[in-house]
């Protein structure tokens, strides 16, 4: 079936198919973000593995797509958005595969590395498709839906992972995109357009070089700065990560053709809106895996309940969409990240307050409800306002930069909420352990300090002392995590200073992008 490209009265023929064959590669990309997290206590335990290794494997997704997704939204632009779509979909099977079956936990970190790369290939893409099919109100309701479906998705992944958890292996929850990786990859060939508004200029690959290492870098520094051991190779890293940000912003502003064009990332409208999706989106990843470990670790919960605790996110996110879709044509984009960021943070205080080893499922509904109204009334005014703010040639800028939102913001925000969790677990125990009548060995003290999991595992080996042992792990994780929802709560006000600041009004930005959109026609093609 051929594929048109054509449009009427800013949408393209057969709509709603192409959106839902979008909407359709998106989720596969969401799902396989989320699915990780319900699984991590049953991945430590297996494993016996340290903190920073189930970071590694929650982080390793988010840092796969991160990474690739400048220089793959870029190549997708130049030649085929349609193609990269399929390539992601395809890339996504083998790695869903190696993950399910990884015999250690390295090589399940890698294959979460190699699937989001396959995410990079395909994730961009849909949203830089939806601006080069859609144009006006038709654009922003189907930017709405994509973002609210697709965040809805993200969150409902726990859900169904908890479910196969009650009856399958922890390598389940990582085969149950593959169906719907191989039915998006036949949406696509069948629907999807090929070749509409993508450019001709050659792709900046050297840059797009640099801009792995430097993504790639600053993600790993982070994630392993919190285990003792590995901080010098952080510090390593992280230097790696500043010198190939300096060479990218080097090379971006003297090559002719850049992979990231700077002028353009320096508009209100598109700087600002990329600053505030990273940090709302972050904190959703963030407080996910937190949130998770703490159900089950802390509360008990079952695999299955624990993603069913995390249902008023989905829902929310879903209803907000549309509720942001119409602030944004009423009030502007503007409004609609304030009020995001503000029921985000809201939700880190219920989480910070009320979130102790005896709390209640309304209060984790509540935090987690108010963390789905956030990031569906932000998330569709960051996206729009990036797409807006760039040519539809390069619309794979924009979409990479919503991606980074996602993925990026997510990266770093987890990492670093799983470092203070780290760092304040183990901080806690230690504690705990001097504060002991009795002296315990270095070995005994470094598994207990290790993680949850470990602590978990030393308590079955040593049943005389298995209720101490899990008591003092549940309140040094709570510990651990009270100071992870504190970074999480100053981010949120980060947030909203920068957007109260640095965004413009309605009128302001719709004069905005007026101005940009003219002066991106009086460039020559």
């Amino acid at each position: 079936m051929a594929a048109t490209s054509s449009t009427t009265g800013g949408v393209p023929a057969r709509a709603g198919i192409v959106l839902a064959a979008l909407i359709g590669v998106a989720t596969v990309a969401n799902l396989n973000l989320a699915v990780a997290n319900v699984a991590l206590p049953d991945i430590g335990r297996h494993f016996d593995a340290s903190q920073t290794a189930i970071n590694a494997v929650a982080v390793g997704f988010s840092l796969g797509l991160a990474a690739t997704v400048l220089w793959l939204g870029a190549l997708g632009d130049r030649y085929g958005r349609k193609a990269m779509l399929l390539l992601g979909m395809g890339l996504s099977v083998p790695a869903c595969l190696l993950a399910g079956f990884a015999p250690t936990i390295g090589v399940l970190a890698f294959a979460r590395i190699v699937g989001g790369v396959a995410a990079g290939m395909a994730f961009p893409t849909t949203l830089a498709l939806i601006t080069a099919l859609w144009t006006g109100s038709p654009r922003t309701k189907a930017i709405a839906l994509w973002s609210g479906i697709g965040g809805a998705m993200s969150s409902a992944g726990p859900l169904v992972a908890g479910l196969l958890l009650v009856r399958f292996w922890w390598g389940s929850v990582f085969l149950i995109t593959v169906p719907l990786a191989i039915a998006g990859f036949i949406a696509a060939w069948l629907y999807v357009p090929a070749h509409v508004n993508e450019t001709t200029e050659p792709v900046d690959n050297f840059g797009g070089l640099l801009s792995v290492v430097m993504v790639a870098a600053a993600v790993v520094a982070i994630t392993i700065a919190p285990n003792p051991d590995s901080q010098t190779s952080a510090i390593i890293v992280g230097l790696v990560a500043v010198a190939a940000v300096g060479a990218f912003v080097l090379r971006q502003r003297r090559v002719a053709a850049p992979l990231y064009d700077l002028k353009v990332a320096s508009r209100r409208t598109f700087w600002v809106a990329a600053v505030a999706g990273m940090l709302v989106f972050g904190a959703l990843v963030g407080a996910m895996f937190i949130g998770q470990q703490y159900l089950q670790n802390v509360l008990g919960y079952a695999t299955w309940q624990a993603g069913m605790a995390i249902l008023p996110t989905a829902i929310f996110m879903v209803v907000a969409a549309p509720v942001s879709a119409w602030l944004i044509e009423r009030r502007g984009s503007r409004d609609a990240l304030l009020a995001g960021f503000v029921a985000v943070g809201l939700g880190f205080v219920v989480m910070l307050l009320l979130w102790k080893q005896n709390a209640s499922y309304v209060v984790v509904g509540l935090a987690y409800s108010l963390l789905g109204i956030g990031v569906g009334l932000a998330g569709p005014p960051a996206s729009k306002s990036l797409t807006e703010s760039v040519p539809v040639a390069r619309a794979g800028m924009a979409s990479a930069t919503a991606d980074l939102q996602r993925d990026l913001g997510g990266a770093i925000l987890q990492s670093i909420l799983g470092a203070v969790l780290t760092a304040g677990y183990a901080k806690a125990f230690t504690t705990q352990i001097d504060d002991a009548p009795s002296t315990i060995n270095d070995s005994v003290v470094s598994q207990l300090t290790k993680s949850y999991s470990s602590a978990e595992n030393l308590a079955v080996q040593y049943p005389q002392y298995a209720d101490q042992i899990v008591s003092a792990a549940r309140q040094s994780f709570v510990d651990g995590q009270t100071a992870a929802f504190a970074v999480g709560i100053v981010a949120m006000l980060v947030g909203l200073t920068v957007v109260w600041f640095g965004f413009p009004t309605k009128n302001a930005e719709t004069d905005l992008v007026a101005g940009y959109q003219r002066s991106d026609e009086s460039v020559p093609a």
